[in-house]
């Protein structure tokens, strides 16, 4: 299982900078959006490609920070019983989740968008919009790319979860107590 753990660590890291890196979609969004109002608004002057674009920042920046958000246990968890299970129990459950839901749920969303996916580079498909973005193709292609950003994740989290079963790797503190070390050590 330890050989495992680098393999593990690299995903982290990879999913972590490309949802650092797209989590800036945020600030363009709010930028773009802010000039249409100002250009709408104040100069009547107004470009639906423009418009278009902070829909493609905001879209991109959730599908593909999604797998991040997994990473940072962000997503929204019903963990009625979840968290009154001792940690070890927590990372079987987890490791559960990972290979009978969460993998199969992205081996679904990835097999079919496929289809949708490549019918829209084959036509090259464009905004519906007169004077839209000409390549809504790119952002379809967002909804695969998603499912195996999800799916790496997922990896990388049925790994750390088998070694902190198997006792290869410590369990973190989670929930509230994780929450009150941060406190304690800053």
């Amino acid at each position: 299982m330890k050989h495992l753990l680098p393999l593990a660590r690299a995903i982290d890291r990879f999913i972590a900078a490309i949802g650092k890196t797209v989590s800036w979609l945020a600030v363009g969004a709010v930028a773009v959006t802010f000039a249409v109002v100002v250009m709408r608004y104040g100069f009547e002057f107004g470009r639906i490609w423009i418009q278009e674009s902070y829909l493609w920042m905001h879209a991109a920046m959730f599908m593909l920070a999604a797998a991040w958000t997994l990473q940072e246990e962000g997503h929204v968890r019903v963990d009625i019983f979840y968290r009154k299970f001792p940690p070890r129990r927590q990372c079987w459950a987890d490791l559960i989740g990972v290979v009978f839901l969460l993998l199969p749920s992205c081996a679904l969303i990835f097999w079919f968008s496929m289809p949708y996916v490549i019918d829209s580079w084959r036509l090259l498909e464009g905004s519906r919009e007169a004077g839209g973005i000409p390549a809504i193709f790119v952002l379809k292609t967002i909804i695969p790319v998603t499912a195996a950003l999800l799916s790496l994740q997922g990896v990388s989290m049925a790994i750390h979860n088998a070694a902190r079963i198997v006792g290869a790797e410590p369990i973190p503190p989670r929930g509230d107590n994780a929450r009150k070390e941060v406190a304690a050590d800053e």
